[in-house]
Parts: C-alpha cells; structure tokens; sequence
C-alpha cells in the first residue's frame, strides 16, 4: 500500500503505519489524519504529534503512555485543566497509537494504562 504525495510515493504498512519514518512530512500527517477520520489538524493536535514525534527520535524510540502525553500537554498548554478526556477529543481512537500514526512513527505495541 502507498500514498501519492506531492509526487513522491509513501510506503504504509497493512494497518497504515509508514513504514520508513523518515518519509513523514506534514502533508503527509494531513493524508493519513483525514483516513484516521480528523478532518483538521489544529495547533494542539500538531502539539501532541510533534511531542510524540520528539520522543520517539530523541529518546530511542520511547512511545509515552497516556499520563506522559496529557502531562506535556499540560506543560505545552499552560492550561491545568488538561486532562485525558481533551486528549482523546483530539484522538479519539487512542492518542498514543492515532496521533503516532498520524506522525509517521511505528505502531504502538503498548496495551495502555499508565
């Protein structure tokens, strides 16, 4: 499976995921969140898939768990009444796995919780 964008060729996986994460690009999240059925990518869904994205590249591929993501929104947002419930109206199918595919990182084989 491929995507076309902007005339070059984007591998994906079976379930979707890149398979070469450098081929990510924000056209590319734009493709993807639009089949992942997020229509718009607002400034806070940039925040959590760049935070996700920094992570996974410059922490050895760490992949934050639910309360890691919602404690650097906090941080990011300056807004205290962050919790996970805002982080799921984002990514409503999970934020950890749908905003990590929407950023161009593996597949998540975290289970959840904390």
């Amino acid at each position: 499976m491929a995507h076309e964008v902007n005339g070059k060729t984007v591998e994906i996986d079976k379930n979707g995921y890149l398979v070469n994460i450098e081929d990510w690009s924000e056209d590319v999240a734009k493709i993807i969140a639009v089949e992942e059925g997020i229509e718009e990518l607002t400034q806070r869904h940039w925040d959590v898939i760049n935070y996700l994205r920094d992570e996974y590249i410059s922490n050895a591929g760490n992949q934050p768990n639910m309360r890691s993501i919602t404690k650097a929104m906090k941080s990011a947002w300056d807004d205290k009444k962050v919790d996970t419930k805002a982080i799921y109206e984002l990514f409503p199918l999970g934020p950890s796995k749908q905003a990590g595919k929407v950023g161009g990182l593996p597949e998540s084989r975290r289970k959840g919780g904390y």
